[in-house]
């Protein structure tokens, strides 16, 4: 019966399944791969702080995705947009029993190749978009992305959308939102130009984003940007 069932978690509740006994659980994408997630933030070494320093509200044992699950949270309830994390569908293809009160998901594949982690509407626009982390701290990989997630994205700008990708530079909690346009540029050149972008164009082509206390991360005041340049 188990080898059946289907259920839509979000990554956040895959968190606490894991609590509950599901560390060894082994999910594999639709083609079979295995799944591991690219970092997490959760265990980096934090740089030391110092007096001059500017306070830094994030990064208190939360992932880029907690702090932008919040931030959310803080938007919906102000009424200043409507943005959640996209439900992946994942199928339960092996569980044991340990104890009668309690099962243990030990192997589980993702029903289909997910598109983007967000989206929602803000101002009478559609937002699509991107949390990255990397512990680089030049560039920013372009393996971090997969080629269905670009062209979900490219469709989505062809019908008016707004995406864009959030990027956190983990060793300096450095913060910016970066318009799909310079991804797209970058991405097309991957084969025969560099497999990455330089951190100095992200700075300069996208926007920074400062930690603050309400909403942890306020990227909506940068998306005001990215919705003036299209009037």
């Amino acid at each position: 019966m188990w080898s059946k069932q289907r259920f839509l978690p979000t990554f956040s509740q895959v968190g606490i399944i894991s609590q509950m006994g599901v560390n060894s659980m082994v999910i594999h994408y639709p083609n079979g791969q295995s799944y591991r997630p690219l970092t997490n933030s959760k265990y980096e070494k934090k740089p030391r702080s110092t007096k001059n320093e500017k306070i830094i509200f994030g990064n208190r044992g939360m992932s880029l995705e907690d702090e932008l699950n919040a931030s959310n949270e803080y938007y919906l309830k102000n009424q200043q947009a409507v943005i959640h994390k996209k439900p992946v569908p994942i199928q339960i293809v092996q569980v044991d029993y340990p104890k009668r009160s309690a099962a243990v998901i030990k192997e589980a594949y993702f029903k289909q190749a997910s598109t983007t982690d967000y989206n929602g509407v803000y101002k009478g626009y559609y937002l699509d978009f991107e949390a990255k982390e990397t512990r680089n701290q030049t560039s920013f990989p372009l393996n971090n992305f997969h080629s269905h997630q670009v062209k979900h994205m490219q469709a989505c700008v062809q019908q008016g959308g707004i995406c864009f990708t959030i990027i956190k530079f983990s060793s300096t909690q450095e913060l910016f939102l970066l318009p799909a346009a310079v991804l797209f540029r970058y991405w097309e050149k991957r084969t025969t130009n560099r497999k990455s972008i330089p951190k100095k164009v992200i700075s300069s082509q996208g926007f920074p984003i400062n930690y603050e206390y309400q909403p942890l991360i306020p990227y909506l005041t940068k998306v005001d940007l990215l919705i003036e340049e299209l009037k």
